[in-house]
């Protein structure tokens, strides 16, 4: 059968909505943390051989999203917690809703015990990581989605679906929306069952995933530059041509095809457990895991771990109702979704106990553990879990427990490694990044030498700044803490001030590769653009600001396939401040102004 590609472009992007919630709630765990730490909550197939064709189509709007009531939206950034602390712990005092809508426990129970998964997926192992459990002093065991034959758990919860469909449904065929892993599974799927399939995927999506659907025999879309508008088109086709959409995460059905994932691990796991750590994108995954383990072993924690920068989860649980997300960290992009489900929020609200928050730095140092444990590469979302166990094990000083973490895909983009490599150690806490500024004189350098002492310098960058002072950024290998704290104290004591910049992602992204001359430049504003990875993405920018206004500096940094962070300096009067937010709106790409940032005063003037 050939295989057939359209490639098709929106029209109409629609802009950002950058509107933040500033409610205070918080609600603590019962767990016992490290007293050195204080929570605290912030508000802020064949390959194509024919070329691709670009078409435009007109977008309209799906029915369902034109009567969907609206959410409330809400910044990352306005629920922050220590990485390990459980935060976001659902209120269960008004009782469970279970009699109000959708299935029932048991029935969910059930229907994960007869599942069909198993005719294209396999019992994935169940595998004790003994470096990672000695250095941790408790026994971390790896629950290997990865080794699924796409690469993921993805491929249970769109078969389970597929094959409950009646079969004269799955005659007319099914569709779908995903950047990557849930297309997979819907394709592998297809094949299985004989039935054709039509994925849509955003047009930034990389070639090698979108070749991987094509080669299980479905026929790829490029649409839009968001999985937003690849879902709305997925949606509005599903209904002009009779094919069933199948959802990557919000329908019982796909909810328990992911459940058997929590059904192998009580048939596998012979001791007691403290904790299943699970990866939380859209819900669909922890949902059905708690929806079997809490109703067969009630006393096991299942704990969400999420990104700092994609924790729609922790903000629906701590709203106490599924809330937006007004932009969303693309780094882990398999998770990165800005609404959960409706069915998997109601079932996390009943059966979760609460979510982690892990940072980008922490992903990429699992990613490195996990090779050195078991020499395989995970994608960023894949080990957000286990990201999320280490923090957990090192906030609560768990010892002698045994605890257990989904490592859930391996759909690697290579260009991705590059970036994993450089802040793993970072993560690691193995790594600082540290500035210090010291006088422009003769042996002011030596001076910072001997205070250096025998710490590592990985990375030392100067350049000379003025007559009175010189700033210097530089990498130190770090062996414990205290040697860390011991040199900063060194280098106080001489009155060489220095700042930790290991946690700051502007430094780490932009700033420790652009020290040179600092020239004085009048109503420079600063800022943070994400780009879609996509041609094109660059002279749009362009044609919004240029030649309006002067751009005085320019950075990008890919991430591979879910954009690049790119830092723009632009030369605007602060009368002329309202206009230029308004076109930066309207170009539809995240923004934030960064005008203020010390590091970027010390760095670069």
């Amino acid at each position: 059968m050939t295989q057939t590609m359209e490639a098709l472009r929106l029209s109409q992007p629609q802009p950002h909505l950058l509107l933040r919630n500033h409610r205070h709630r918080m609600q603590y765990t019962t767990l016992h943390p490290n007293p050195r730490f204080k929570p605290f909550v912030t508000t802020t197939a064949a390959a194509v051989s024919k070329p691709v064709e670009m078409v435009s189509v007109p977008f309209v709007e799906s029915p369902a999203a034109a009567v969907a009531s609206p959410r409330l939206k809400v910044s990352p950034d306005s629920l922050q917690y220590p990485p390990g602390y459980v935060g976001a712990v659902p209120d269960r005092s008004r009782g469970s809703d279970e009699d109000d809508c959708g299935v029932s426990a048991m029935g969910y129970l059930t229907s994960i015990l007869t599942s069909k998964v198993y005719d294209v997926a396999v019992e994935s192992p169940l595998e004790l990581a003994p470096k990672l459990s000695e250095r941790l002093g408790v026994n971390v065991w790896l629950k290997r989605e990865d080794l699924q034959p796409v690469f993921s758990f993805k491929i249970r919860g769109a078969y389970n679906m597929m094959a409950k469909l009646p079969k004269d449904v799955l005659e007319k065929g099914v569709i779908c929306s995903s950047a990557g892993n849930h297309a997979q599974g819907v394709a592998m799927s297809a094949k299985r069952l004989n039935c054709s399939a039509v994925i849509a995927m955003p047009v930034t999506t990389p070639d090698i995933k979108w070749k991987s659907v094509e080669r299980w025999g479905a026929t790829v879309v490029l649409i839009g530059d968001s999985y937003d508008e690849a879902q709305a088109y997925a949606k509005k086709r599903a209904i002009e041509d009779g094919r069933t959409f199948i959802p990557p995460f919000d329908h019982p059905d796909v909810i328990m095809g992911q459940g058997t994932v929590g059904m192998e691990i009580v048939r596998q796991m012979k001791r007691p457990v403290h904790a299943i750590f699970v990866p939380v994108g859209g819900g669909g995954l922890i949902a059905g895991i708690a929806a079997y383990v809490k109703r067969i072993n009630p006393e096991v924690k299942i704990i969400g771990v999420e990104p700092t920068d994609a924790n729609a989860l922790a903000l629906s649980l701590h709203h106490g109702q599924r809330v937006v997300l007004d932009q969303v960290g693309g780094f882990a992009d398999g998770v990165a979704v800005k609404e959960v489900g409706e069915e998997t929020f109601r079932l996390c609200k009943e059966l979760v106990d609460g979510v982690v928050l892990v940072s980008r730095d922490a992903i990429c140092a699992s990613i490195k553990d996990m090779f050195e444990e078991k020499r395989s590469i995970l994608e960023p979302a894949g080990a957000l879990a286990l990201a999320g166990a280490e923090a957990y094990c090192k906030y609560y000083g768990l010892k002698g427990e045994n605890v257990i973490a989904i490592t859930s895909g391996a759909n690697m983009n290579f260009d991705k490694l590059r970036i994993v490599t450089e802040l793993a150690n970072v993560g690691r806490k193995q790594e600082a990044l540290l500035l210090t500024v010291m006088p422009e004189e003769p042996g002011s350098f030596k001076q910072f030498c001997e205070l250096v002492g025998q710490m590592n310098i990985t990375e030392f960058k100067y350049r000379y700044s003025s007559k009175e002072k010189a700033v210097v950024l530089y990498s130190v290998g770090v062996h414990t803490p205290l040697e860390l704290k011991e040199m900063q104290e060194r280098m106080e004591t001489s009155k060489l001030v220095t700042h930790n910049l290991s946690d700051v992602d502007l430094v780490k992204d932009h700033l420790r590769h652009m020290m040179g001359a600092r020239p004085d430049i009048q109503n420079e504003v600063l800022c943070r653009f994400t780009f879609p990875e996509r041609p094109g993405a660059l002279t749009k920018f362009l044609d919004s600001f240029s030649p309006r206004w002067n751009i005085s500096l320019f950075h990008y940094r890919a991430q591979g396939e879910t954009g690049a962070n790119v830092l723009v300096g632009i030369q605007v009067p602060s009368s002329e401040m309202e206009e230029f937010n308004d076109r930066a709106t309207g170009l539809g790409y995240d923004y934030n102004v960064l005008s203020d940032d010390l590091f970027f005063k010390l760095l670069m003037h």
